[in-house]
C-alpha cells in the first residue's frame, strides 16, 4: 500500500510539475494551427498564487511529461482563464494545479495526499493523478471551451 501511494505521489508530482513554464501570466501559444481551446476555473479557494496549466498532444507525451505548451495565470476573484491557441485538429488533454503558495511545485501531505487543488479536462477524478484517457478531447473544426473543477 505504501509503495502504491509513493508511486502515485511521484507520478502526480511529475505530471503536475510539468504544467509549469517560465511564463508569469500568459496564455499558451503554439505555432501551426488556427484553432483554440479556452479553459476556465471558476471556484478557486483563494486568490493566492497562480494556476499552472499544461496541454498535451498525445498519450505518449502525457506519460513522458512533455507538454506541447504551458502557462501560469494569476487568480483573480477565485477565477482564472487560459487560452491555448494556434492549435491544429487533433487529440489533446489539459492538466492544471493551483500553486497557492507560489513555490512552483505541487505540495503534498507527508502521507502523499495533495495539499493543493488540481484538475484536468473532462473533470474525471479517480484515485491518483489525472490520466490521458480520462482527460483527452478531440479538437476538430471549431474552438472549444472547458471548465475544470477543483
Amino acid at each position: 500500500m505504501v509503495r502504491i501511494l509513493i508511486t502515485l505521489v511521484v507520478y502526480l508530482v511529475s505530471i503536475i510539475g510539468h504544467a509549469q513554464t517560465n511564463k508569469a501570466d500568459v496564455s499558451g501559444t503554439v505555432e501551426g494551427g488556427e484553432l483554440k481551446v479556452s479553459v476556465e476555473i471558476n471556484k478557486i479557494g483563494s486568490d493566492n498564487g497562480k494556476v499552472h496549466f499544461a496541454i498535451y498532444d498525445s498519450e505518449n507525451n502525457f506519460a513522458n511529461k512533455k507538454p506541447l505548451d504551458g502557462a501560469r495565470k494569476i487568480v483573480k476573484n477565485g477565477k482564472v482563464e487560459v487560452i491555448f491557441d494556434h492549435l491544429k485538429p487533433g487529440v489533446y488533454a489539459i492538466t492544471c494545479y493551483h500553486d497557492a503558495n507560489n513555490n512552483d511545485k505541487m505540495d503534498f501531505e507527508t502521507n502523499g495526499m495533495p495539499l493543493e487543488d488540481y484538475g484536468a479536462t473532462n473533470n474525471v477524478m479517480n484515485y491518483g493523478p489525472p490520466r490521458f484517457s480520462d482527460a483527452k478531447f478531440e479538437l476538430k473544426n471549431k474552438d472549444l471551451t472547458f471548465e475544470i473543477k477543483f
